[in-house]
């Protein structure tokens, strides 16, 4: 069995696949719950959410928070400060935590993802402008894109937070992260009133972000308009798709050639995808918000069996 867990912002999602018969299965755990279970408690949901026991699992990948502390897939046990530079930004709980901790002690075979950020070696360089691009789990959604037999594709993850990522010949090329452009249902950019209210001491950074998305923002005195809601999103979601047409451009990929793909718990949703497929003209496809766990796993897999090369990040063998 091998095995992938996305750390989200709401939840942690887990992928299962059976070694040579393909069959998945997944389950999903709050970051709340799981900050107040112990150990032995949050082994027992990953054996009971996958059908399996610990021992089986041949190889787990694993994503973490902002994954902006490596650049290369290794192993766990190499991995400094969990992966990450700090654990300032971002929503914390504390459940990430927790399961990190917990798959670390219990000794099962893990490697760690890298997320997409200005130490990545093969980004475009101009990208590297932004300190951060995408976390680890983004990495697993590419991957499960590029497995479905795609190598040159964009697709927006919508949920509690957007980030929109652009692969060109199979190798990852850039991402737009969640706190510079479209806004999620809780997480946004932050935009010169957000600024104002840092500066006179109303609100941390950190907050300002963590609630700049378009169910939390004061943004409208319209509260509770859910059209108005969904169409902002596609909006911006489709805007971010637009903008990584350009970069694919400068790697000789013409727009009819961009598969566009639309995941996370709102992008997978029937709605979101009509308005995008309306302000695209094109036609996206929609997948689970299962697939970064899915391809995470998928990952595990192709390690486990010797790839050096996952979508232009290198696997760092032990």
């Amino acid at each position: 069995m091998f095995v992938g867990v996305d750390h989200g912002t709401v939840g942690l999602r887990f992928a299962g696949i059976k070694d040579g018969k393909g069959e998945v299965t997944v389950f999903e755990l709050s970051r709340k719950k799981a900050g107040e279970m112990d150990s032995d408690e949050i082994l027992g949901e990953v054996e009971q959410g996958l059908k399996i026991e610990i021992g089986e699992i041949e190889l787990l990948a694993l994503t973490y928070s902002m994954g902006d502390g490596f650049s290369t897939i290794k192993d766990i046990k190499k991995v400094r400060n969990k992966g990450v530079r700090s654990d300032k930004a971002g929503s914390i709980v504390g459940g990430g935590t927790r399961v990190f901790d917990t798959i670390m002690n219990a000794g099962i075979p893990t490697i760690m993802i890298p997320g997409i950020h200005a130490g990545s070696e093969k980004i475009d360089r101009r990208i590297k402008f932004f300190s951060h691009c995408a976390s680890p789990e983004k990495v697993g959604i590419a991957y499960h894109i590029y497995k479905k037999g795609f190598e040159n594709f964009v697709f927006a993850d919508i949920s509690s937070n957007t980030v929109t990522m652009s692969v060109a010949g199979g190798k990852i090329i850039g991402a737009i992260d969640a706190c510079i452009f479209a806004p999620g249902l809780y997480q946004g950019p932050i935009d010169l009133q957000l600024l104002r209210e840092i500066e006179e001491g109303e609100v941390s950074a950190n907050d300002a972000f963590s609630n700049a998305g378009v169910l939390r923002k004061k943004w409208t005195t319209r509260v509770g308009d859910e059209r108005l809601v969904m169409d902002t999103l596609s909006l911006f979601a489709a805007m971010e798709i637009s903008a990584m047409h350009v970069l694919m451009k400068d790697y000789g990929v013409g727009t009819s050639d961009i598969k566009v793909i639309l995941t996370g718990s709102v992008g997978e949703k029937a709605e979101i995808k009509q308005r995008i497929d309306r302000l695209l003209d094109t036609e996206t496809e929609a997948i689970t918000k299962y697939s970064a766990a899915i391809g995470c796993a998928e990952i595990a897999n192709a390690v486990f069996y010797g790839e050096k090369d996952i979508l232009g990040i290198a696997v760092e063998r032990n």
